[in-house]
């Protein structure tokens, strides 16, 4: 295949002679004139190949890759190691897509890996059965509030943990908007970080569909989902739980703390960052609230010659049935990237998995004991955490990030920018991938900074503001 198909004048006049035209002008004459361009384009002469390479390779050589800095940047994407099988696979012809098949029996390969995904997320989130992938896990939020409130009747607000992430909490309130529903957000403990319960017990009543919350939270703590849970099927709401999926090798999965819906962001599973996507959600729930799962479900059946075969067995979006009884009105499929996921999965199996989990955990402990142990951090929740935690630094955030970026370390993110209360904190991230030297050369950088001139530049950028 040609890295582009360049066109020749030759090539031109047949086109237009095949649809019966003269010029391109005669092509695009419906356009009025006024709308049109009328100068030619502000183009560079045509090159070769061999020189357009070489080109987009000088403009791609302005970006820095990930690959040359050390990352301690979560905050909802994750620099997780990828086993090279991965892109081995998913770069292979039959698979590079990331669209659903609309013929779906014919394309029995494509069929077979989101069945996988969906067994494998089942399974992971402890839930009964899960849809083909969704948009990112701030869209699976969403549907999971909207299929809550399908299910419930008479039921007008959903109550959110406000230590979510703040992009998943803005994309709720966006929806619920235009769909007149009252979202109310549930404070988070000042001291340990977790759900605060009284204020749950304060604002769920009969007219709560459902309790969204996220384990870990934004700020990285685990809650405490056992009376959660309790508070919130008491008043007859359903229970949603955002979850990292790697943190379901050694926490106890959805299922198990008795959530109703299970949902998250699966690029941690095998996905790069990619500049912040694409992405890939998922969502899993109970067998009994299958007709109101948005988008699809890949089912396994036997065909006429009694041979293995699979099918879109629930197809419940609006392509594929009336706009009014449809679910959802999300029309694609990240097929690529859930097909990345499954391949991870597969790859580290329950074992593997488990051991990426306990390293997140062992190093990023490490790394909170030994900023903390600098002076130039202190603690700021008490409840205990994953692979992210929040510190509160003795200087302005922006500027130990802009230090530590000439060390080509990428810093902890500002959570002041979403949080006014949490002014100078830090939310730190320690995947599997950070080696003990790694987190030492971050500790040592930091305690060797200079902040003599650090209210200076606060000051310029407040008159900046």
């Amino acid at each position: 295949m040609f890295k582009y198909i360049p066109i020749t004048d030759e090539d031109k006049e047949k086109m237009l002679s095949e649809i019966g035209v003269e010029s391109v002008d005669d092509l695009f004459s419906d356009i009025p004139n006024e709308l049109k361009l009328n100068r030619s384009l502000n183009l560079e002469n045509s090159k070769s190949e061999m020189e357009v390479l070489k080109k987009i390779k000088s403009i791609a050589k302005e970006n820095t890759s990930i690959d040359e800095m050390t990352c301690f940047l979560g905050a909802g994407a994750y620099d997780h190691y990828i086993p090279s099988v991965i892109k081995h696979i998913t770069s292979r012809s039959e698979f590079y897509t990331a669209y659903t098949p609309y013929q779906g029996e014919i394309s029995q390969g494509t069929l077979q890996t989101i069945f996988e995904f969906q067994s494998m997320i089942s399974e992971l989130t402890g839930m009964d059965i899960a849809n083909a992938s969704i948009y990112d896990g701030a869209t699976a939020s969403v549907e999971a509030c909207v299929m809550a409130l399908n299910s419930g009747k008479n039921k007008n607000k959903i109550l959110v943990s406000k230590s979510i992430n703040p992009e998943t909490m803005e994309v709720i309130k966006t929806y619920m908007k235009f769909k007149d529903i009252e979202v109310i957000e549930i404070d988070y403990d000042k001291v340990t970080g977790r759900v605060e319960l009284e204020s749950l017990k304060a604002n769920i009543d009969k007219e709560s569909a459902c309790v969204l919350v996220q384990s870990p939270n934004f700020f990285g703590v685990i809650e405490e989902m056992e009376e959660i849970e309790s508070i919130t099927h008491e008043n007859k709401a359903m229970l949603i739980m955002n979850v990292n999926p790697i943190s379901l090798g050694v926490l106890k999965s959805p299922g198990e703390v008795g959530a109703d819906i299970a949902v998250g962001e699966a690029q941690p599973l095998g996905n790069s960052l990619n500049f912040g996507g694409p992405f890939v959600g998922f969502m899993s729930t109970k067998a009994k609230n299958i007709r109101k799962l948005p988008g699809r479900i890949v089912g396994e059946t036997i065909d006429s010659r009694g041979e293995r075969a699979y099918v879109l067995t629930l197809q419940a979006r609006e392509q594929h049935i009336r706009r009014e009884k449809a679910t959802s009105n999300i029309c694609s499929n990240q097929a690529l990237n859930a097909l990345s996921a499954t391949i991870y999965m597969a790859t580290m199996g329950y074992k593997g998995l488990r051991e990426v989990a306990n390293q997140c955990i062992q190093k990023s402990n490490y790394a909170y004991k030994e900023l903390i142990k600098t002076g130039e951090y202190e603690s700021v929740f008490t409840g205990e955490f994953f692979n992210e935690f929040t510190v509160k630094a003795k200087h302005n955030v922006e500027v130990v990030n802009e230090n530590l970026l000439k060390e080509k370390i990428i810093g902890g993110f500002n959570l002041e920018n979403k949080f006014k209360e949490l002014k100078d904190c830090s939310l730190y991230c320690v995947t599997e991938k950070r080696s003990k030297d790694e987190i030492d050369n971050l500790v040592n950088v930091i305690s060797s900074m200079s902040f003599k001139d650090s209210k200076e530049k606060i000051i310029d950028t407040m008159g900046a503001i």
